[in-house]
């Protein structure tokens, strides 16, 4: 086997290798799993014992459900660092693949060890899994910068089309025939994305196979204390063995919170990692404000002594990160408030001829999608069926099937007098607007319009803001304490539509900017730096609906969302303001 990048290049799909989409194909079952369980794991732990469900208080599975997806990202590190140094980053994929696999199974048992487990293998296994598909696309386009910006692009799509068809089809199942139904299905394309995956690597040649840095200090060689020529030797900035244990006690007082969270909540108590109080707050309190400062004075302690450039540089990094942890806290209420809100809040039955709209709408949104990608599937197979036979037909069986739940979910919709939306669909619309709109937003960024990162930033939170708005309205009319209502759906198609806005300003660019504005021998901790904001940003999304409850309690619903309103345009005023200051900490970086 011919293992070079040009010949990674000779059996073309669409312009580009057909690595690529083997590679788009495993994403999409991946995230079709992920996002389809997601959709499911709120309202399954809230669900009543009559409904087959937990019949937890909302606040508890708020709490699980932050902590599962802030470690979702954290894992990505543990994942990244055994796929450089122990096993490479092949191995990884499958290692996650097959974690995520059993992960899936155990959750459709629905006990409460099996759902536990469920959630710890998944963690473990996205961590292997997540960080390394974009690792194999970077070495196979190694040389071709022109080519890779495009299979980004083709990959992105990919991911949405996995949470797009997870999220309607294993919601479904799971709203309409049995919680087991929607997590196990998603298991069983897991498997599908694993075998496949599995049974073609050979196409990748070498790439992947050996891990980079068996050889390397890693510790040393993230944390910028590996020795240096001595061109770099005055630029270097490394860590005191007093930093490092700061970093890892507040790293420690970070993941014992994040734990003890949901523990002691579900125990009532009676498992608390933090039974004290001090000067009236909580251990657990304590422990998370500690850990701040303790991250607040590593900042102050390194950063002054950095180069001038290098350290305005990461000042606008970290005021990035800190937005970014507000960004992901507000938007990650999709699957979390803004699911309750859904299911228990809004009017989804629609009569007459709004049903049948709404019917031949939704057949086409979901047939389309299909069409086009059973295309890109036959361009494959035309590709890679004769070496590839098994992969392929693995491959193939999966499309079956899921044309056939599709197909089976449609004639069910139809055969109903009434439309009624399932709680979970809300969610596809997400992926929906990313695939109409990243085009558009593409083409801004390559205008000469294009703002400055750090309006980006700006705008991205205004649209954040503006998408809780509409919702914070929409509720308005909704009883203090009431547990039900009956809102149009009209607003939370608006928050979708604003959130996906605000998320094609931030999400795909962040780590970009990144990259751009710290020198390479400092990306691979900056980078962590940056996971550890995204995973800061999904556990504060689930503190944010925990305290949902409380206050629409006390002030109503309607003033949680307009909260999370006033934070987002709070930031986002900031972030403008602060423009001058963020563009000349930048140097030049655009």
């Amino acid at each position: 086997m011919n293992t070079d990048i040009e010949n990674l290049f000779k059996d073309k799909v669409i312009g580009h290798p057909a690595g690529l989409f083997v590679l788009f194909f495993t994403e999409m079952w991946e995230r079709f799993s992920y996002y389809g369980m997601r959709a499911l794991l709120v309202m399954f732990f809230t669900a009543s014992i009559m409904d087959e469900g937990w019949g937890w208080p909302r606040e508890w599975a708020y709490a699980i459900f932050g902590t599962y997806t802030s470690l979702v990202y954290l894992s990505t590190l543990l994942g990244g660092y055994f796929a450089d140094n122990v096993i490479g980053i092949r191995k990884a994929v499958v290692v996650g693949a097959l974690l995520m696999t059993l992960g899936h199974g155990c959750m459709a048992v629905e006990t409460p060890f099996f759902i536990y487990a469920g959630l710890a293998l998944l963690v473990f296994g996205s961590g292997f899994f997540k960080p390394n598909m974009t690792s194999i696309i970077s070495e196979m386009y190694n040389g071709k910068p022109e080519k890779k910006d495009g299979a980004y692009t083709i990959f992105y799509m990919g991911v949405n089309a996995g949470a797009f068809l997870g999220i309607l089809l294993c919601g479904y199942l799971g709203e309409k025939i049995g919680w087991s139904w929607g997590f196990g299905v998603a298991g069983i394309f897991m498997l599908f994305g694993l075998l496949q995956f599995w049974l073609i690597q050979d196409i990748f040649g070498n790439i992947g196979v050996e891990a980079k840095n068996k050889n390397v200090d890693v510790l040393d060689e993230v944390l910028d204390t590996a020795k240096k020529n001595n061109e770099d030797k005055d630029k270097r900035n490394p860590f005191t063995g007093l930093e490092k244990a700061l970093i890892g006690l507040s790293s420690l007082l970070g993941l014992l919170w994040i734990f003890n969270d949901p523990i002691s909540k579900i125990s009532e108590g009676k498992y608390d990692i933090f039974p004290f109080e001090v000067f009236g707050l909580s251990g657990a309190t304590c422990a998370i404000i500690l850990a701040f400062i303790i991250f607040i004075a590593l900042l102050v302690m390194r950063i002054p002594r950095y180069e001038r450039i290098t350290r305005d540089r990461m000042l606008a990094v970290t005021f990035f990160c800190f937005v970014t942890i507000f960004f992901w806290a507000v938007f990650e209420q999709s699957p979390s408030s803004l699911t309750i809100f859904a299911k228990d809040y809004t009017n989804r039955i629609l009569e007459g001829n709004s049903a049948m709209i709404f019917k031949i709408i939704d057949a086409l949104i979901t047939i389309i999608p299909l069409v086009i990608i059973t295309w890109v599937l036959y361009l494959l197979f035309k590709k890679t069926f004769k070496r590839y036979s098994w992969s392929n037909i693995v491959l193939a069986l999966s499309f079956v099937i899921v044309w056939f739940i599709a197909m089976y979910r449609l004639v069910d919709k139809f055969s109903q007098d009434v439309a009624e939306v399932d709680a979970s669909w809300f969610g596809i619309l997400n992926s929906l607007f990313i695939i109409t709109l990243a085009p558009l937003f593409s083409k801004w960024w390559e205008s000469k319009y294009n703002p400055n990162a750090n309006m980006k930033w700006a705008i991205g939170m205004g649209l954040l803001g503006l998408g809780m708005a509409c919702v914070a309205i929409g509720s308005s009319t909704i009883p203090v304490g009431a547990k039900t209502a009956s809102v149009s759906m009209i607003w939370l198609v608006l928050v979708y539509l604003f959130h996906t806005m605000g998320e094609l300003c931030i999400s795909p660019v962040a780590l970009s900017y990144v990259s751009k504005l710290v020198p390479g021998r400092m990306i691979a901790f900056m980078f962590g730096v940056y996971y550890l904001a995204v995973a800061i940003g999904m556990k504060l999304a689930g503190v944010f609906a925990e305290s949902s409850e409380a206050i629409a309690q006390e002030k109503g619903l309607s003033s949680f969302f307009w909260l999370l309103t006033f934070i987002s345009l709070g930031l986002a005023v900031l972030s403008a303001v602060l423009y001058p200051v963020i563009k000349k900490l930048m140097h030049g970086v655009k």
